[in-house]
């Protein structure tokens, strides 16, 4: 069975959002399939599983919005004086329920869980047809991805449009609107947040079920058993369930099929394996990776970090990182130089700074004059380690946390990378320690939220004035992003807002 996923899967160009008052939850123009066509046979079924992996290609996903707006949105970066003003409301903290990149982010996931649960209405009917043991098997292989980009979709619905989770009241907070149909009548109102994140385990777990382990590959550009437990992991995590966060992470991190990208071994004569994993996507501690190709591919999610395309001269970045998370990173530590790099920009007051080049570009992309793109890896090794350390903190076992995190950091220093942490001061570091892995991959604004922490930017040098001076309680509404209005006032539409709908 392995042999047909280490094929390319064929991507189809992105479908281009499209916005009126008709729900997202209804079917979208250019997203519509007619219920009595389709999924008849297994290449149905796989060519209905292609379109889902082709709809997470989406801009407003992992090569954009979804990844970047939240980072931006908190105390990572400071806008350049002279910026093309690209997500700037969502810097200012101006972030209303009409703003187009929210907007995005929500339709595209529904558009990911319209199809996943077009191919899930269908499945039952085709695998009653089929006689062939072998089809049979593919197609519950293929089912079970089906349900793991359900979860996702549904998990990153849950994290940026709802609060954090409580078991204490999960049951009274709004989740999200749950469709588990493509057909019929859809639901008008939103589960509770309890019931949400009830939906996404149990699509897990049949996932888990569903997808066998001897297909777990790194760098894989589909769903595996391994990236079920991955995201189970992280929801456990945002559920404050320690003991299956420590479970599901531990799967990822004794796995044989994964290991962490060193910065002590070199893939070329230049190139540690850390920086081989941003500039040519290509790592060992990949669990699901989004393929692209030079004719498929998603948007350019460095750009607004460098604009090298300006003029193909100078950078004229709209972001540029904030000078306390640059001074995180301490002697040693290869992320800095795998993450940052020191430039002149174009701008009139020619600011010289430190850089993301995270996102610089594939190099084999570069080649046809694309760049800026990077393959987006929502899953990969090093999450799972900081997930399972924060779990073990939370559950008082200190020494197997700082084991985890000894583990990553020995991966990403050049020398030494020993750490250990205790009752008084394992938040603060763990906090540290995912700024500095896991900046700009959009986590940080959630991990605010679900911390319960607040923050605070003050001017630094050439940064544009609106916005560099900004305090932001951690009971500020607008850490929960507001539900589309569109949404909101679409025809029968019983939707409830969140506090931060203006």
């Amino acid at each position: 069975m392995k042999n047909i996923y280490m094929k390319f899967m064929k991507m189809a160009a992105v479908i281009a959002v499209a916005f009126s008052l008709t729900s997202c939850l209804e079917k979208l123009p250019g997203d519509f399939i007619l219920e009595e066509e389709g999924m008849k046979t297994l290449s149905d079924a796989e060519q209905t599983l292609t379109g889902i992996y082709t709809a997470y290609m989406s801009g407003a996903l992992y090569s954009g919005y979804l990844t970047l707006c939240p980072d931006i949105q908190a105390d990572l970066v400071y806008a350049v004086q002279g910026n093309t003003n690209t997500y700037g409301t969502l810097w200012q903290w101006d972030i209303r329920s009409t703003n187009s990149e929210i907007e995005a982010v929500y339709a595209a996931l529904y558009r990911i869980i319209g199809r996943c649960n077009f191919y899930l209405d269908k499945v039952d009917g085709l695998r009653a047809s089929l006689t062939d043991d072998a089809e049979i098997q593919y197609l519950d292989y293929y089912t079970g991805e089906v349900y793991c980009a359900r979860a996702l979709a549904y998990s990153e619905l849950i994290k940026c449009f709802c609060k954090a989770y409580d078991p204490a009241t999960a049951e009274t907070e709004l989740g999200v609107v749950l469709a588990d149909s493509y057909s019929g009548e859809k639901p008008a109102k939103r589960a509770s947040l309890k019931e949400s994140y009830e939906f996404v385990i149990n699509d897990l777990k049949k996932a888990e079920e569903m997808l066998d382990e001897e297909n777990d590959g790194y760098d894989a550009p589909y769903f595996t058993n391994a990236s079920a437990h991955a995201i189970h992991a992280r929801t456990a995590l945002y559920m404050q369930d320690w003991d299956a966060a420590v479970e599901h992470a531990t799967v990822l991190v004794e796995s044989d099929a994964f290991a962490l990208a060193s910065a002590r071994s070199y893939v070329t004569a230049d190139q540690t394996y850390l920086q081989y994993m941003w500039t040519n996507d290509a790592s060992f501690e990949g669990i699901w990776r989004i393929g692209y190709t030079a004719t498929s591919y998603g948007a350019a999610q460095g750009s607004v970090f460098l604009n090298f395309t300006t003029d193909y001269t100078y950078y004229y970045p709209d972001y540029v990182p904030a000078q306390w998370v640059l001074n995180l990173y301490s002697s040693g530590d290869m992320r800095y130089n795998a993450y940052f790099a020191n430039a002149q920009t174009g701008y009139p007051h020619q600011l010289v700074w430190p850089l993301l080049i995270k996102y610089y570009g594939n190099e084999a992309l570069m080649q046809n004059m694309i760049y800026h793109v990077n393959m987006p890896k929502p899953l990969r090794l090093a999450e799972q380690y900081l997930i399972r350390a924060e779990a073990y903190c939370r559950k008082g076992n200190y020494s197997a946390a700082s084991a985890d995190l000894t583990a990553l950091r020995e991966a990403r220093f050049s020398t030494g990378g020993s750490i250990s942490v205790n009752a008084g001061n394992w938040q603060e570091t763990i906090s540290d320690e995912r700024v500095r892995e896991l900046y700009m991959e959009g986590f940080r604004l959630h991990d605010l939220k679900r911390w319960g922490k607040g923050f605070e930017r003050t001017p630094q040098s050439q940064t544009q004035s609106e916005g560099s001076s900004l305090k932001i309680e951690a009971d500020d509404p607008l850490f929960v992003w507001p539900i589309p209005n569109h949404e909101i006032v679409s025809p029968g539409s019983q939707i409830q807002p969140n506090e931060s709908n203006r």
